[in-house]
């Protein structure tokens, strides 16, 4: 089973994958958030043989919704609606902030980066959490 991981942001959107077993995620993509993103994630469903997607929950240090996580919900629904894959959501908190300290060299600076290797983070611990593991 393949699963899909996205770190949903409001100006870009990073994307991992799972190995073919499910056992763990692989930075995969950045897509920019505009009005192409549902198409952009829909066709590389299709193309990978998606057959599950895990979503980053956006929250902040209370608990609480931050900014991003109504446009996420929305985001996921629409998802679901288009492919037919169901859309879990795993905590976030903190994915981006690790994920910058595990990119080296020059790549640190790149958000784009981060935001896929934050995507990973979100996918293996989801996987974990769920005996993919």
């Amino acid at each position: 089973m393949r699963y899909l991981g996205i770190d949903f942001g409001s100006r870009k959107v990073g994307l991992a994958l799972s190995d073919e077993a499910g056992t763990m995620g692989f930075p995969h993509a950045i897509v920019p958030n505009d009005g192409r993103l549902i198409d952009e994630v829909t066709r590389i469903i299709a193309e990978k043989n998606v057959d599950h997607v895990v979503m980053g929950d956006s929250r902040d240090f209370s608990g609480k919704d931050n900014p991003v996580a109504h446009a996420a919900r929305a985001f996921a629904q629409l998802l679901e609606q288009r492919t037919g894959r169901t859309v879990d959501f795993e905590p976030e908190a903190l994915t981006t902030q690790e994920a910058s300290r595990t990119i080296e060299g020059e790549r640190r600076g790149d958000l784009g980066h981060v935001d896929a290797a934050a995507a990973a983070l979100i996918l293996t611990s989801y996987l974990s959490h769920h005996g993919k593991n």
